[in-house]
């Protein structure tokens, strides 16, 4: 593991520097492209680049490329001390990173690339459009020798039976042969990118013996845990698919959970504490929903090859439609506190705290909250929601948490947040409406301090 310290280094660039692997210009992992430079391509691409690579970063996304290249990023990983943002302006003054829109051109002067382009979910159904554009893109660009390593979240089966062919028909040249293909499952939690790239062992599987040399050398450029062989890529890919859904599986649970001891009358959070002391128990929380990009689409990549082998996934299924239905299982609780009250849920405001998809991030793809807010909209209710981190513009969204807070019947906490007040229970009930109610999702209310006040809070 890395553990120098930011502080034995003043300078942030001396620091970064000490990682520099110094290769040789000739170095067959000198020259990197990345496809994607979002949560996961953007740290990837530049942990490439402060271990001494020339790297490439490719988007579609014109203003994402402007922004990036000027030097700015709403992401909120660390590299020890030095944010996200610092390691960017870095590299890009030192000629080590630069983004673009033009694949073609990044493919051409590199001699390794790496895909990491999503497959977005829609009502159900996968979309492969962005996979197969960047497949081309890098396809009629390929030059003999060269490594493609694609590390997307993809259905079991892709990386042989959809990127190959694209690869070969724009190339024109033989896979294994004339170039080299391999997968490696990207396993980062966001906020922790750049440690986990580095300390979390990484899984790889290539097309041929060549395939899987190139890609682990490859991969040891970034990744200083182990770098772990399989036999095939789709036990890689396959590997990655349930890592994602059983966290969907056991959320479901923790929801079933929650039910179950609210009826009981006990805590579910202290449940849950006093069952993880057994070391080989791990139950998880319950909260507003599932969220992000990787969890609740995890059982969607596995569906269709089931259907297509006739395989029944019925728990998967039956897990996902529960963790669906979780944002509206929160409205309905909101109209319930809010009756006992003697208040009606129609122009009612609720005051929404946190919008990110998970605590202290600024991700808000397939948001809970952001299906909650919507929902309340919808049945009437004057929503104003407030999260400082992340930067997607709403119409319900506000400045400050007592612009949220002010005159509120219902403070909804989704997402807990550094920026975020969960403690100031005086200073609320002097600008909440009179009998408001408090839904606690995360377990950050002191209920007995807040109930002093006059809030009443319910917790999940």
């Amino acid at each position: 593991m890395e553990i120098i310290k930011v502080k034995e280094i003043e300078n942030k660039r001396t620091f970064m520097e000490s990682f520099n692997e110094n290769m040789h210009e000739n170095s067959l992992n000198k020259k990197v492209c990345i496809f994607g430079q979002g949560f996961v391509g953007l740290p990837l691409t530049l942990s490439f680049a402060f271990r001494g690579c020339t790297t490439i970063g490719v988007d579609v996304d014109n203003g994402l490329v402007q922004q990036i290249n000027d030097g700015m990023t709403h992401h909120t990983e660390k590299f020890h001390d030095i944010t996200i943002k610092e390691i960017l302006q870095i590299e890009l003054e030192e000629g080590r990173y630069i983004c673009t829109t033009d694949g073609d051109a990044a493919v051409k002067n590199c001699n390794n690339i790496i895909v990491t382009v999503g497959i977005p979910i829609k009502k159900g159904k996968y979309i492969m459009n962005y996979l197969e554009d960047a497949c081309r893109t890098i396809g009629r660009n390929l030059k003999k020798g060269d490594l493609v390593v694609i590390r997307s979240t993809v259905i079991p089966g892709t990386t042989e039976e959809f990127c190959k062919p694209i690869l070969e028909q724009e190339s024109g040249m033989k896979v294994g042969e004339e170039f080299y293909l391999a997968y490696a499952s990207e396993r980062i939690a966001e906020g922790l990118a750049f440690d986990e790239f580095a300390n979390m062992p990484t899984i790889v599987g290539g097309i041929s013996e060549e395939s899987l040399r190139r890609a682990v050398d490859l991969l040891k450029v970034v990744c200083k845990a182990e770098v772990i062989v399989a036999s095939n890529i789709r036990a890689v890919e396959t590997s990655k698919v349930f890592e994602n859904v059983q966290r969907d599986v056991n959320i479901a649970m923790s929801q079933e959970f929650a039910r179950f001891t609210e009826a009981l009358g006990i805590d579910i959070f202290e449940v849950v504490k006093l069952a993880n002391t057994h070391k080989r128990v791990n139950l998880l929380t319950p909260g507003p929903g599932v969220g992000g990009y990787c969890i609740p689409n995890a059982y969607h990549y596995i569906a269709p090859k089931a259907n297509e082998m006739g395989v029944s996934m019925d728990i998967l299924k039956l897990s996902r439609e529960k963790n669906e239905l979780i944002p509206e299982f929160i409205v309905k609780k909101v109209r319930e506190l809010l009756k006992e009250k003697g208040k009606e849920l129609k122009q009612s405001k609720v005051a929404i705290l946190g919008l990110a998809m998970k605590d202290y991030s600024n991700d808000d793809r397939i948001s809970p909250p952001i299906d909650i807010c919507k929902m309340l909209i919808a049945e009437g209710a004057n929503v104003k929601a407030f999260d400082p981190v992340v930067p997607t513009n709403y119409d319900f969204k506000v400045h400050s948490q007592d612009e949220a807070l002010v005159e509120a019947d219902a403070v909804l906490v989704l997402a807990k947040q550094y920026e975020i007040d969960f403690e100031g229970f005086e200073h609320m009930s002097k600008i909440l409406s009179k009998d408001a109610v408090c839904i606690d999702t995360k377990a950050v209310i002191n209920i007995n301090k807040a109930e002093k006040y006059g809030i009443k809070v319910w917790k999940i």
